[in-house]
């Protein structure tokens, strides 16, 4: 059982007009996939997160994270895309949260900032 904080220093935005990809024995009707990439603090050792953007009549897989190969993926409606690609356009840090044991604690996070911020 594995959990790792990563700092997400790259992303990658894939369209798509609609893959049928199947996830856990489920047909998921995928619109879009954001790959982020990073490391954990004192680590040279790159972990991958997909974040893949589906259909709104696409049923929703359980989040993964794989921490021997040290990849993981969560997945959230095609209406969340434009906010999710604007946090990692606006802000830094962007951390993502991974853990084996509890893959549904999967998450991208931002740094305590300060209230009025105006960014």
């Amino acid at each position: 059982m594995a959990s790792v904080t990563i700092e997400v220093k790259f992303y990658q935005t894939s369209w798509r007009q609609l893959e049928r990809r199947t996830i856990a024995g489920k047909e998921v009707l995928v619109r879009a996939q954001v790959r982020c990439t990073g490391t954990p603090v004192k680590s040279e050792d790159e972990h991958t997160l997909d974040v893949v953007f589906i259909a709104p009549d696409s049923p929703v897989p359980a989040p993964s994270f794989n921490a021997d190969e040290r990849k993981a993926a969560m997945y959230l409606p095609i209406s969340d895309l434009m906010a999710f690609v604007d946090t990692l356009r606006n802000e830094k840090p962007i951390y993502a949260f991974l853990d084996d044991a509890r893959p549904d604690l999967i998450s991208v996070l931002t740094n305590k900032e300060p209230v009025g911020e105006n960014e």
